[in-house]
């Protein structure tokens, strides 16, 4: 019975993707996800208490992946100047989907209402910026994950989209500013 359960989870939070993709993050209802999911308003109550939850449940889904994703970009990097930075610039490389971007527009909406989302975006930060000083030239490093993190917002909440080319001719310009950056 603990596999149907689980199942059931990621197929609600599939479904809230789906609803944030077409409909935006003010489309996010309990109502909007258990019809797309094809469930019950009280099967998705059961497992989200609350819209803040559901939305909780789904940007923790979505770190998670981003997470995962990164930490397997900072293994394949352990042989570059230093993997916590070059392993986030190979991630970026990868680009976004549309879920990508529909889930930041759900968080972004969310943030100045929702104080655990807000946790959860300060500790995300600091995760990637303790990355950034623990390794060699923090300094240089903190700077090109500033760029990136610049490059990375602006395509995510779609203000502009860079073809592939263009993307890897910034993303070669964030590794310069690390290799060039004055050590001091």
């Amino acid at each position: 019975m603990g596999r149907i359960r689980r199942i059931m989870k990621d197929d609600i939070l599939d479904a809230a993707e789906r609803v944030v993709v077409k409909l935006g993050a003010a489309g996010l209802s309990i109502d909007a996800v258990a019809q797309e999911a094809g469930v019950s308003k009280s099967t998705v109550v059961y497992d989200h208490k609350s819209k803040s939850a559901l939305l909780e449940a789904l940007i923790d889904r979505r770190m998670k992946i981003e997470i995962d994703r990164q930490a397997e970009e900072v293994a394949k990097a352990v042989d570059t100047p230093h993997p916590e930075l070059f392993g986030r610039i190979n991630a970026a490389e990868q680009g976004m989907t549309d879920a990508d971007r529909a889930v930041s527009l759900a968080i972004s909406a969310s943030v100045s209402q929702e104080e655990k989302v807000q946790q959860q975006m300060r500790d995300w930060t600091l995760t990637d910026l303790e990355a950034m000083s623990n390794g060699p030239k923090p300094e240089a490093a903190l700077m090109a994950y500033l760029a990136l993190t610049g490059v990375y917002v602006t395509e995510l909440f779609a203000f502009h989209q860079w073809t592939e080319e263009e993307r890897a001719n910034i993303l070669n310009g964030v590794r310069t500013i690390y290799a060039t950056y004055p050590d001091k």
